[in-house]
């Protein structure tokens, strides 16, 4: 499945459910496992295992694949793995704890001391 195709399914699927705060983060440069990297939060463990649960369908019902999930159990931090994208939905208090946005995009800053040598 075209990789457009498949974010705009899981975008979709996430604010059909009412999802929040949805971020796409582009992993290309970062890592050869996965090209995007979708997060976003649920407001309780039954909302975000619903919205987790919604993407996994909407892929399938597309005839996409979907190599897993987990979290499901406790619903604090679902992972879904679409392969080409991971989208994470999360507690907020979850969510901000991780800062998985600034972990995936942030560039490496060289230290003062590695910059006066």
């Amino acid at each position: 499945m075209d990789i457009k195709k498949l974010q705009k399914i899981v975008i979709n699927a996430l604010e059909d459910m009412k999802a929040k705060d949805i971020e796409v983060i582009s992993t290309s440069r970062l890592t050869s496992m996965f090209d995007f990297m979708i997060i976003a939060s649920g407001d309780s463990s039954r909302h975000v295992k619903s919205l987790a649960r919604n993407v996994y369908d909407k892929v399938k019902e597309a005839d996409g694949d979907v190599l897993g999930i987990e979290g499901e159990e406790t619903g604090e931090w679902v992972l879904v793995d679409l392969a080409d994208i991971v989208v994470h939905v999360m507690q907020p208090v979850i969510r901000s704890h991780y800062n998985l946005e600034e972990l995936w995009q942030a560039v490496p800053q060289r230290s003062k001391k590695s910059e006066s040598e």
